[in-house]
């Protein structure tokens, strides 16, 4: 991973600015630590998963941060709970000054929790997801980014040509983007590193988070969410294939949830006018993890595979999920919406900019019948436009109020 520039380093070094202590949140192996250690350099490391780093601390946390009142970085501090109230303690006594900790975690239930409790107004919270296509292609942040600095408007839109080429977008989209199996190369390595993660992250990390856990079942579990990814989830369905409770499909869920696996979009719901569905629609996080474990190997495989479709949708919508999280844009939040009555439409972002629906094609060109849902609900809500991303090569406005982005500009 060294050298590849991520897109959140300069809000991280803005938030070290404005806060005691930062918090990297995001799934294993996604670069958090890497990212960490590169904002400033010389800080005291502290690896919660090591076991003497884990007794130098805990064993008298007090002195620990007597010795060593800023400038140290403790990784995976969801494997310390009471880290937070001491944290804050020590904050609170030289409570103006700032950038003084920063503290990486890949379980953001308990990390979050924590958070909330006890370090309110202290902390800055950034979520790193895997590489996103721009970073491993080493090329700058999309201006397309710049849409939602402030409220949407069509003559923001950005106009030339994509940064990133189509091809380019395939075979990262293939690949998926965990920095190391992805940087190396090598696709025997990728293999081997993939089997290797899966059986880390049920066999350790997730047995260590949840002891009680059937291991087994949850495996199975990924196996038939990992078919689902891209549609609504039916719980009782998923429990009667795995013998098991639908209370208990929940629980994995959210496990898998805030394991930063597998993403859950809910329902949006401000609709007055249509009955909208208000299950939760999800998706594997990462597409490469996704085709590993649907056995999907090669563009070709995946062009065949009839989950074709909802793989790019949920590439497509993740890369836009990282490059905002990447801006100063708060306060926003994904949906998707479905109505009783079929209509649909693959992701809203709703935020201090206003609505912006965009529907996803995985072809090259879409039909106005393809995008009546969109026009529909770009005139229900009184919107400026709507989006639709596919692998076209140019923008074009398809209608007057739904303008295409060729899939190269996220």
């Amino acid at each position: 991973m060294t050298g590849v520039k991520r897109n959140i380093d300069h809000k991280a070094r803005k938030m070290l600015d404005m806060f005691p202590v930062i918090a990297l949140l995001g799934a294993r192996q996604v670069g958090k630590t890497t990212l960490g250690k590169s904002l400033i350099e010389g800080w005291k490391y502290i690896d919660l998963q090591n076991p003497d780093d884990y007794n130098v601390l805990t064993r008298n946390p007090t002195l620990f941060f007597q010795h060593h009142p800023r400038h140290v970085i403790i990784d995976e501090a969801q494997l310390y709970p009471e880290l937070f109230s001491i944290l804050r303690g020590v904050i609170d006594g030289a409570r103006s000054e700032k950038g003084r900790f920063i503290i990486t975690g890949s379980s953001s239930p308990t990390l979050l929790s924590n958070v909330s409790e006890t370090l309110a107004g202290r902390i800055g919270i950034i979520e790193l997801g895997t590489l996103k296509a721009n970073e491993y292609y080493q090329k700058p942040l999309s201006p397309f980014y710049d849409l939602f600095s402030e409220k949407l408007n069509p003559r923001h839109l950005v106009k030339g040509q994509a940064p990133l080429s189509i091809s380019q977008m395939q075979q990262f989209w293939v690949k998926g983007g965990y920095p190391e199996p992805v940087l190396a190369q090598n696709d025997l390595f990728y293999t081997q590193w993939m089997d290797n993660y899966r059986e880390t992250y049920i066999n350790r990390d997730i047995a260590h988070l949840f002891p009680r856990l059937n291991k087994l079942a949850y495996q199975r579990f990924l196996t038939i969410l990992s078919k689902l990814s891209g549609t609504i989830i039916n719980k009782r369905d998923v429990g009667r294939a795995l013998e098991i409770s639908e209370v208990t499909v929940k629980d994995y869920i959210s496990i898998a949830e805030g394991t930063f696996l597998w993403r859950s979009l809910p329902s949006f719901e401000r609709n007055i006018i249509k009955s909208v569905i208000k299950m939760p629609k999800g998706y594997i996080r990462d597409t490469g993890l996704l085709h590993y474990l649907t056995h999907i190997r090669s563009l070709e495989d995946l062009m065949e595979d009839p989950s074709v479709g909802h793989s790019f949708e949920a590439f497509v919508i993740e890369e836009i999920l990282k490059g905002l999280e990447a801006t100063f844009v708060t306060n926003w939040q994904p949906y998707y919406y479905r109505t009783k009555n079929g209509a649909e439409i693959d992701l809203l972002l709703d935020g201090p900019f206003g609505v912006l629906p965009i529907e996803i094609k995985y072809g090259s060109s879409v039909t106005l019948k393809q995008l009546k849902s969109l026009a529909e609900f770009v005139n229900d809500h009184q919107l400026p436009f709507g989006m639709v991303i596919n692998q076209s090569v140019s923008i074009e406005w398809v209608t007057p109020q739904i303008v295409q982005i060729p899939v190269g500009w996220i």
